[in-house]
């Protein structure tokens, strides 16, 4: 039976890319998935790399959140079932062109989260994986979500761009959304062996004063070895630290939320 509460929606952005967003969002969708919970996966960035790493090919799709944010389509039309135990709203390379049409529409940044209402009663948790910017798209995203995410690699290069990302949440919590919340830093690609790594991890809270999710997530050659075959690392490395670590975050979401 559908559940009577509508999902929380949570959203992971960080506008410098190859932070293991997407690599994040389709790990904690897998981990919710097997703690039972119905998980719906949105992917809001052009280059479609959830959509890919999830076992479909973005080229073929026939409707993706892009047909849905221009109108004309709706979310459960473009759904689609993963191995994962996930739903994915799929991306495609068109959706490049949404943000230049979207900015002549009024009440754009309210698009996603009108999209998703008609589906939050079939979901425990909907999480939106955002594209490396802090355009259209990405505000769509945080004015949907009650959540927030922070994917960060533990180097001191990636602080700006948490800096820079935590003044847009301000003007979103501001303008737009009053009930987003930064839920916390999720440290990424962790060496335990780096004293520098060491340092960011012990730094990070502090320096934003956010919560660090725990664990890290480890560095191992094992997550770019999943998308490979479609799947999460939860399927392809069960055992593995990498797979270990977002259940134990994942555990954490669904316990404060």
């Amino acid at each position: 039976m559908a559940s009577k509460r509508k999902a929380t929606i949570i959203a992971l952005a960080n506008q410098k890319g190859g932070v293991a967003k997407t690599t994040s969002v389709a790990s904690l969708g897998a981990a919710f998935a097997e703690a039972g919970r119905r998980v719906l996966l949105v992917d809001l960035d052009p280059q479609a790399c959830l959509t890919f790493s999830l076992g479909i090919d973005p080229d073929t799709v026939e409707a993706s959140i892009h047909d849905v944010l221009l109108g004309g389509t709706t979310i459960a039309d473009v759904v689609h079932r993963c191995d994962d135990g996930v739903d994915l709203v799929p991306s495609s390379i068109e959706l490049a062109g949404a943000e230049a049409v979207l900015l002549g529409r009024p009440a754009r940044e309210y698009v996603l989260r009108d999209a998703l209402d008609t589906v939050r009663k079939d979901y425990d948790v909907i999480v939106l994986d955002c594209s490396p910017s802090l355009g259209v798209l990405t505000l769509n995203a945080l004015t949907a979500a009650q959540g927030l995410v922070i994917p960060m690699p533990c180097e001191m290069l990636s602080h700006r761009g948490v800096g820079q990302l935590l003044d847009t949440v301000k003007d979103v919590k501001r303008i737009l959304n009053k009930k987003l919340k930064v839920i916390g830093i999720l440290p990424t690609l962790f060496d335990g062996r780096s004293t520098h790594a060491r340092e960011v991890l012990e730094d990070v809270g502090d320096r934003y004063g956010l919560p660090v999710l725990s664990p890290p997530i480890p560095k191992t050659v094992r997550f770019a070895e999943a998308p490979a075959v479609g799947r999460s690392i939860l399927a392809t490395a069960r055992t593995s630290k990498g797979a270990t670590a977002y259940r134990e975050v994942a555990a954490s979401l669904l316990e404060s939320l």
